[in-house]
This record gives C-alpha cells, sequence and structure tokens, in this order.
C-alpha cells in the first residue's frame, strides 16, 4: 500500500456517501498518494459535483485531481483512465443492482475485477477498518512459483492493511477434501494428503511469518470456508488473488470465485500476479 503513489477513486452521483471516497481518503491519509476522483457518465455533466469534492479534499490537505469520462462501458472507461494516470489501485463502491441481492456483484463489476491490470478495492460495508480484522484467502495447496509470488503479494497487501489500520492479520485457506475422504480415515491416500497438506502449511508459515492462532486451516469448499471465516471473525477486509488470465486461482475458478465474492460481506482488495498484469495492459492500450 505504501508503494501506491495514485488512487484512482470511482465516484457515484446518485450516492449520498461514498464508500470509495472514505477508503481511499483513509489510505491517502496513511500514504500520502494522491487521489484522482472519476464519474462515468457521457449523459449528464457532473463538473459541478467534482468541483465540490476537489474543494474539500484540498482543504483537508488531499493531493487531487478529478475527470468525468466515458469509454464504452464504466468498467471500460475506469480501465483506460487507471492506465492514462497509471493509478496503482482502483477504488469503487459496490452498488447493488437490486437492494435483495445486496450483496451480489453487478456485470459491470465483475469485468472490472477480470480485467482492470491494476489491484482493485471493492468497498461493500460501511465498517470502520481502523482495530478490525483484515482476512488473507490464499491456497496452501498450490505451491508452484505463480501461486506462490501471489500469495506473498497477498499477505504482504494484507499486513500492510493491517498496520496501517491498526487492526489484526488473519490468513484462511480451504483444504480440498480427498477425493476418497467417504473411505475410512485411516485410508494410505487420505492420511498421504493430509501430511502433505499441513508440510505446506509448515512452510507458508514460516515464509510469512504467520502463528497459529491467526493462520484457519479448513477443509471443505473455497466459496464455503471463505466467507464463513471471514464472517466469523468479523472481517473488515478481505485479501484475495487471481491467476489465470480467465478465472481465479486454485480453487477459486469461474463461479466459485464469484459465489466467494458475492457471499463475502467485507471489503474486497483484489490482486494479480506480475505476468498477468502485463497482459491486461496489453489488452488495455489495444483498445
Amino acid at each position: 500500500m505504501h508503494s501506491i503513489n495514485s488512487l484512482l477513486v470511482v465516484i457515484e452521483p446518485h450516492l449520498m456517501e461514498s464508500l470509495a471516497l472514505k477508503r481511499a481518503k483513509h489510505i491517502a491519509s496513511h500514504t500520502k498518494a494522491h487521489l484522482h476522483l472519476l464519474i462515468c457518465d457521457k449523459k449528464h455533466d457532473h463538473s459541478a459535483l467534482l468541483s465540490v469534492l476537489e474543494s474539500s479534499l484540498k482543504s483537508e490537505a488531499y493531493s487531487v485531481t478529478s475527470e468525468q469520462n466515458w469509454h464504452e462501458s464504466q468498467h471500460a472507461t475506469i480501465i483506460k483512465v487507471q492506465q492514462a494516470h497509471n493509478c496503482g489501485l482502483v477504488i469503487k463502491q459496490h452498488v447493488p443492482d437490486n437492494p435483495l441481492k445486496k450483496v451480489l456483484l453487478t456485470p459491470e463489476d465483475w469485468k472490472l475485477l477480470r480485467y482492470c491490470p491494476s489491484p482493485v478495492l471493492l468497498a461493500k460495508t460501511t465498517a470502520s477498518w481502523e482495530h478490525g480484522v483484515i482476512l488473507a484467502a490464499v491456497d496452501v495447496g498450490n505451491n508452484d512459483p505463480e501461486h506462490m509470488a501471489l500469495h506473498s503479494s497477498i499477505v504482504d497487501h494484507g499486513f500492510r492493511i493491517a498496520s496501517m489500520a491498526h487492526a489484526q492479520f488473519h490468513v484462511v485457506s480451504a483444504h480440498p477434501a480427498p477425493m476418497l475422504a467417504a473411505v475410512d480415515a485411516a485410508y494410505p491416500l487420505d492420511n498421504q494428503l493430509q501430511e502433505t497438506y499441513r508440510a505446506e502449511c509448515q512452510v507458508f508459515q514460516q515464509q510469512c511469518e504467520i502463528d497459529d492462532s491467526r493462520l484457519h486451516i479448513e477443509e471443505g469448499p473455497a466459496d464455503v470456508i471463505i466467507p464463513r471465516v471471514a464472517k466469523a471473525l468479523g472481517a473488515v477486509v478481505t485479501v484475495m488473488g487471481t491467476v489465470a488470465r480467465t478465472g481465479f486461482s486454485g480453487a477459486l475458478i469461474g463461479n466459485t470465485a464469484e459465489v466467494v465474492i458475492d457471499k463475502l460481506e467485507s471489503d474486497i482488495l483484489v490482486l494479480k500476479p506480475e505476468d498477468m498484469i502485463e497482459h491486461l495492459e496489453e489488452l488495455a492500450n489495444k483498445g
């Protein structure tokens, strides 16, 4: 977080209070990052609102600029502006399509999470980060270099947020049940899988300096375990990652990822590995 010099803050003009701006101010107050406010709208002029927001933020000693823009769709506009201004983090409030589905992400939010080269912070809750719980979701069972680099980034970002917010830092990993889980627990393959996973957890703990009380390893599908642990801990931010170019890493692929993120009631920070960032930047700059 401390290495991010510029934050792109998506402003929703129809909202009385901007959770995205609230989170951006919190981060900028600790990192001195520049705030670039963006309203995505091709029909109505919002220059007066942006002027008021800029003036207010400048009076509080924030570095700030703003613009209104539109390029094909909301997510495409955000990505274009993020690339143009080299913003290190996009912050957007989750605005539900339907009050009855207030937790579920909109299609535009999903496209932003998939295609934005930079990390995206999706603000879903009004809860204060201060003295809260920051949860990093990893897949300890995947120890190839790409996953390990992403795990390190997820833990690092989570730890930095926790330090910034004087919060507790926890890590969760969903342990996939063995294929023969229904067979007697003494079956060799079952034991071997359990032992291998425990060994991988110990390596991860040593590398990331996570003590037992802050590491939550549970057997079961990620789309059940991660939201359940986040809710039990009262997490205010959940940090996750993506590896595949069109999906989420490890157990978090396709629909599973959508279920996890839709179920989470916390703010969500989504990160990507370096090679995926480069690929998405190429796509963004071709448009």
